[in-house]
């Protein structure tokens, strides 16, 4: 008889839209709370998707060189971030890579797809055969200040997911290095659109024959008429102007949140994005995982940062005062609802 190794589905935890449906306050996603964009969204609610799109997206490709200033052939199309995260774990198997380097606290697709493809992680990016960075990083929110150059060897890859919402320091993830490494964008974050999955890569000088094998690597059409849409609309200078205003907004509901907590007593974390770690204060035999759980029933959802080798704190994002002045009220009560059972 033939036995066949069956191995277990690795757990996805993220934040968002779960078991119990979209929490009313949702503090566990990056996205923009402004959002949802109404430029991009009316783009993407009149896309035409009676047709398939060009299957080379030469026009869609053509508007991100322009918008990034460097050569059409250098704009690699993908379904969403984690789908290129897992292609080109793909293209550095297939290219000789025996291992990753991984950052300490970082998205956890990366090391599901070096897991996929029999890689080994590294603790140092020296010798590895592909390199990820996060610019700014995820779930701490800051600029890694690292030597980050590409080096001869490795596949390297900035993951800029965050750069657009990066509310101080400027934009310092991509200076000096847009063409020896390879970018990664997902503008849905940045637009507060996260359901519409959309991505692409500007690779660096010299890749001509990794773009194409990526090319080769992936399904036709790997982005639909929408996903189309929020791209086109992404370069457009309305919708920058939008974003730039975005941020303005997000720094105040910044400052005001990261004060409510404080009047908790949670510690709060420096960051330089619309999201942070925290370290909630907690009633003694309480862990923060009831506590987590008690603020999901009652519509309230942060990001547990465990999973990110951060035990003990959470991720928040920046959200409106409605939903700041929420998360306070439950606290107090699950605070004291605690404290009376302990009576």
């Amino acid at each position: 008889m033939n036995l066949q190794t069956v191995h277990a589905v690795p757990t996805r935890i993220h934040g968002g839209t779960d078991a119990l449906g979209l929490p009313a306050f949702d503090f566990s996603t990056n996205s923009n709370a402004c959002g949802p964009c109404p430029i991009a969204r009316l783009a993407v609610t009149d896309a035409d998707a009676s047709h398939y799109p060009d299957a080379s997206y030469t026009a869609l490709r053509d508007k991100l060189a322009a918008f990034h200033g460097c050569e059409a052939w250098r704009i690699v199309i993908a379904s969403s971030a984690s789908e290129f995260i897992f292609r080109i774990t793909a293209l550095a198997k297939l290219n000789g890579a025996s291992s990753v380097f991984v950052p300490p606290h970082s998205f956890g697709d990366y090391t599901h797809a070096a897991h996929a493809w029999g890689l080994l992680l590294r603790m140092d990016a020296k010798d590895a055969g592909l390199i990820w960075h996060c610019q700014p990083s995820s779930p701490l929110g800051q600029v890694d200040s690292d030597n980050l150059e590409a080096t001869s060897a490795a596949i390297h890859v900035i993951d800029l997911a965050y750069a657009p919402l990066q509310l101080a320091g400027g934009n310092r993830a991509e200076a000096g290095r847009h063409d020896t490494v390879w970018q990664l964008y997902s503008p849905n974050k940045a637009l507060g659109l996260t359901g519409v999955r959309a991505a692409y890569a500007v690779a660096p000088l010299g890749s001509d024959l990794l773009v194409n094998q990526l090319a080769g690597l992936s399904a036709s059409w790997p982005l639909g008429a929408h996903g189309v849409a929020l791209l086109e609309s992404w370069v457009t200078a309305d919708v920058q102007d939008w974003l730039a205003d975005s941020l303005q907004t997000l720094q105040l509901w910044k400052t005001r949140q990261i004060e409510l907590l404080a009047s908790l007593a949670w510690t709060c974390h420096p960051s330089v994005t619309n999201f942070f770690c925290a370290a909630p204060k907690l009633a003694d035999g309480f862990t923060l995982e009831q506590a987590l759980a008690a603020l999901r029933r009652q519509g309230i959802k942060l990001r547990d940062t465990t999973s990110f080798g951060l035990p003990g704190q959470v991720r928040v994002s920046v959200q409106p005062p409605a939903a700041q002045d929420a998360l306070q009220q439950s606290w107090l009560k699950i605070i004291k609802n605690t404290t009376k059972d302990r009576a």
